[in-house]
Protein backbone atom coordinates (compact mmCIF):
# COMPACT_ATOMS: atom_id res chain seq x y z
CA UNK A 1 0.00 0.00 0.00
CA UNK A 2 1.21 3.41 -1.19
CA UNK A 3 2.01 5.25 2.41
CA UNK A 4 2.43 9.10 2.75
CA UNK A 5 3.25 11.40 5.54
CA UNK A 6 0.96 14.41 6.61
CA UNK A 7 2.47 16.88 9.50
CA UNK A 8 -0.61 17.85 11.05
CA UNK A 9 -0.92 20.17 14.36
CA UNK A 10 -1.69 17.48 16.54
CA UNK A 11 0.57 15.40 15.46
CA UNK A 12 2.88 13.83 12.26
CA UNK A 13 0.35 11.15 10.36
CA UNK A 14 0.71 8.18 7.97
CA UNK A 15 -2.16 7.95 5.64
CA UNK A 16 -2.33 4.61 3.73
CA UNK A 17 -4.37 4.32 0.05
CA UNK A 18 -4.65 0.98 -2.02
CA UNK A 19 -3.89 0.69 -5.57
CA UNK A 20 -6.77 2.35 -6.09
CA UNK A 21 -5.30 5.60 -4.77
CA UNK A 22 -8.30 5.34 -2.05
CA UNK A 23 -7.44 6.23 1.54
CA UNK A 24 -7.58 3.14 3.54
CA UNK A 25 -5.94 4.16 7.18
CA UNK A 26 -4.23 7.02 9.26
CA UNK A 27 -1.84 6.44 11.65
CA UNK A 28 -0.69 8.94 14.62
CA UNK A 29 3.18 8.88 15.07
CA UNK A 30 5.40 10.74 17.58
CA UNK A 31 7.58 11.59 15.30
CA UNK A 32 7.70 12.69 11.30
CA UNK A 33 8.62 10.10 9.19
CA UNK A 34 10.97 11.48 6.74
CA UNK A 35 11.33 8.45 4.57
CA UNK A 36 7.78 8.98 3.28
CA UNK A 37 6.61 11.03 0.26
CA UNK A 38 4.54 13.88 1.92
CA UNK A 39 1.00 13.83 1.37
CA UNK A 40 0.06 16.12 -1.68
CA UNK A 41 -3.25 15.98 -3.91
CA UNK A 42 -6.60 16.00 -2.50
CA UNK A 43 -5.94 14.61 0.97
CA UNK A 44 -4.06 17.11 1.63
CA UNK A 45 -5.98 20.03 0.77
CA UNK A 46 -8.96 18.57 3.11
CA UNK A 47 -6.39 18.26 6.26
CA UNK A 48 -5.32 21.53 5.59
CA UNK A 49 -8.91 22.74 5.46
CA UNK A 50 -9.85 20.79 8.28
CA UNK A 51 -6.96 21.92 10.39
CA UNK A 52 -7.14 25.63 9.53
CA UNK A 53 -10.98 25.07 10.57
CA UNK A 54 -12.20 26.01 7.18
CA UNK A 55 -13.56 22.02 6.80
CA UNK A 56 -16.17 20.49 9.39
CA UNK A 57 -17.21 17.53 7.93
CA UNK A 58 -15.46 15.20 5.38
CA UNK A 59 -17.43 13.04 2.92
CA UNK A 60 -15.66 9.60 2.95
CA UNK A 61 -17.51 6.78 3.53
CA UNK A 62 -16.37 4.68 6.48
CA UNK A 63 -14.13 1.88 5.70
CA UNK A 64 -15.51 -1.24 4.80
CA UNK A 65 -12.64 -3.17 6.09
CA UNK A 66 -14.39 -3.78 9.67
CA UNK A 67 -17.19 -5.74 10.94
CA UNK A 68 -20.65 -5.56 9.87
CA UNK A 69 -21.08 -3.96 13.54
CA UNK A 70 -17.82 -1.99 13.02
CA UNK A 71 -19.19 -0.16 9.95
CA UNK A 72 -22.66 0.37 12.00
CA UNK A 73 -20.71 2.41 14.58
CA UNK A 74 -18.46 3.98 12.35
CA UNK A 75 -21.38 5.55 10.19
CA UNK A 76 -23.17 6.55 13.42
CA UNK A 77 -19.81 8.10 14.48
CA UNK A 78 -19.61 9.79 10.86
CA UNK A 79 -22.85 11.71 11.51
CA UNK A 80 -21.30 13.33 14.86
CA UNK A 81 -21.56 17.43 13.59
CA UNK A 82 -18.68 18.85 14.16
CA UNK A 83 -17.74 20.66 17.70
CA UNK A 84 -20.44 18.40 19.50
CA UNK A 85 -19.97 14.80 21.61
CA UNK A 86 -21.67 11.92 22.03
CA UNK A 87 -20.87 9.25 24.97
CA UNK A 88 -20.24 5.66 24.11
CA UNK A 89 -23.53 4.71 26.00
CA UNK A 90 -25.66 7.13 23.58
CA UNK A 91 -24.08 5.32 20.41
CA UNK A 92 -25.12 1.94 21.96
CA UNK A 93 -28.75 3.41 22.14
CA UNK A 94 -28.89 3.96 19.01
CA UNK A 95 -27.38 0.66 17.96
CA UNK A 96 -28.75 -1.39 20.61
CA UNK A 97 -25.56 -2.51 21.74
CA UNK A 98 -23.20 -2.18 25.05
CA UNK A 99 -21.14 0.79 25.55
CA UNK A 100 -18.09 -1.18 25.33
CA UNK A 101 -18.44 -2.48 22.52
CA UNK A 102 -19.09 0.93 20.66
CA UNK A 103 -15.73 1.65 22.49
CA UNK A 104 -13.87 -1.31 20.99
CA UNK A 105 -15.17 -0.35 17.69
CA UNK A 106 -14.20 3.55 17.96
CA UNK A 107 -10.89 1.86 18.72
CA UNK A 108 -10.67 -0.23 15.04
CA UNK A 109 -11.74 2.86 13.29
CA UNK A 110 -9.42 2.66 10.88
CA UNK A 111 -9.78 6.66 9.21
CA UNK A 112 -9.86 9.03 12.50
CA UNK A 113 -10.34 12.23 12.13
CA UNK A 114 -12.22 11.80 8.70
CA UNK A 115 -14.74 9.26 11.13
CA UNK A 116 -14.65 11.46 13.81
CA UNK A 117 -14.02 8.59 16.87
CA UNK A 118 -12.47 11.58 19.05
CA UNK A 119 -16.08 13.17 19.14
CA UNK A 120 -17.10 9.85 21.18
CA UNK A 121 -16.23 10.38 25.32
CA UNK A 122 -17.22 8.57 27.81
CA UNK A 123 -20.41 9.42 30.13
CA UNK A 124 -17.94 10.00 32.88
CA UNK A 125 -15.12 11.98 31.17
CA UNK A 126 -12.77 11.95 27.81
CA UNK A 127 -12.53 8.12 27.68
CA UNK A 128 -9.94 6.34 25.47
CA UNK A 129 -8.92 6.81 21.86
CA UNK A 130 -7.35 4.51 19.05
CA UNK A 131 -7.75 2.03 21.49
CA UNK A 132 -5.85 2.93 24.00
CA UNK A 133 -5.76 5.36 27.52
CA UNK A 134 -1.96 6.63 26.79
CA UNK A 135 -1.40 10.08 27.07
CA UNK A 136 -0.06 10.23 23.30
CA UNK A 137 -3.28 9.14 22.10
CA UNK A 138 -5.58 10.88 24.74
CA UNK A 139 -3.34 14.53 24.16
CA UNK A 140 -4.70 13.89 20.52
CA UNK A 141 -8.05 13.39 21.40
CA UNK A 142 -7.76 16.11 23.78
CA UNK A 143 -5.92 18.38 20.95
CA UNK A 144 -8.80 17.67 18.47
CA UNK A 145 -11.73 18.47 20.77
CA UNK A 146 -10.55 21.44 21.60
CA UNK A 147 -9.56 22.35 17.92
CA UNK A 148 -13.17 21.49 17.22
CA UNK A 149 -14.57 24.08 20.45
CA UNK A 150 -16.31 20.62 21.77
CA UNK A 151 -16.88 20.74 25.48
CA UNK A 152 -16.71 17.30 27.64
Amino acid sequence: MPSFSYHAPCCPLILEFNQQQQLQAIHWQTTMTETLPKLTGFWARQLDAYFSGKLQAFNYPPSSAGTVFQQRVWQVIASIPYGQVVTYGDIARILGSAARAVGQACGKNPLPIIIPCHRVVSASGLGGFSLSNNSFELNIKRWLLTHEGATW
